[in-house]
């Protein structure tokens, strides 16, 4: 019980500390960041593909992304469980045999 708290309690200093020690910093994307990088580089290049469809706030487009991530946890934890069960039903298998 104890090293669960401390294991959380770590791991809330770690998420909050960026947002306390760097309070004027711009968290930006990737995407952001290699938009200027390009544009610095080459002021006249002009993108070969526009989006299907933009998201009409911040909001949303940061709720579709964890949605995603969410999805995307959920099949892999599902995927890792299954392959867990079939390997723990397979020993089970083999145990009885041999008992038998």
């Amino acid at each position: 019980m104890k090293k669960n708290l401390f294991l959380m309690i770590i791991v809330a200093v770690l998420i909050f500390s960026p947002l306390i020690l760097a309070r004027n910093a711009e968290f930006a994307g990737a995407d952001d960041r290699a938009e200027k990088a390009i544009s610095t580089v080459a002021p006249n290049y002009k993108p070969w593909m526009s989006n299907i469809w933009e998201p009409p706030s911040g909001e949303v487009e940061t709720f579709l992304f964890a949605l995603q991530a969410a999805l995307g946890s959920f099949v892999i934890g599902y995927i890792i469980g299954l392959g867990k069960g079939k390997k723990l039903s397979e020993e089970t298998m083999v145990k009885e045999h041999v008992q038998n």
